[in-house]
This record gives C-alpha cells, structure tokens and sequence, in this order.
C-alpha cells in the first residue's frame, strides 16, 4: 500500500466515521466502534468508493472488515490488472 493511499484512507475513516484524530485507525476493524455499524460501514464505502474512484462488488462490501482490508482492495482495483 502507498503512503498516499493509506493517508487518504486514514482521513476517509475518520471522516466517515466522525473520529477523533487520535483514533488508531489502521488496527479499526468492523463493529469495534459503535460508529462502525452496518450504516458506518455503508458510509464508510461509498466515501472510499468516491475518493478513489472505484467500484465495490457486494462480496468485497461484506469482506471489508478492517482498515487493512480496505486498503488492501482498494490497492488492487486501482492496479492496471484489475
């Protein structure tokens, strides 16, 4: 994963999220805040979707169980190989 796609990926959550900075954000996975429920997790998307220009199948949507996961897919649609 690239500086650039984790930092962006950093602000998304928190945005998304509404977090306070100072959350450990790249060890966040699903539903260990209340903030990350199903409508969290349905924001959270489509805010990463918007930001990178990709597009989630539904199976990627329900695996995207943690910030990790998140960066790792959106790394791989954004590969020319996709």
């Amino acid at each position: 994963m690239t500086a650039s796609v984790a930092t962006k990926l950093r602000e998304i959550f928190v945005e998304a999220l509404d977090l306070d900075e100072d959350v450990d954000v790249e060890n966040l996975k699903y539903r260990d805040l209340e903030a990350w429920d199903s409508v969290g997790h349905m924001a959270l998307v489509a805010a990463i979707e918007d930001e990178f220009d990709v597009q989630f199948d539904t199976d990627q949507v329900i695996d995207m169980s943690s910030f990790k996961v998140a960066a790792e897919m959106v790394v791989e649609l954004q590969s020319p190989d996709a």
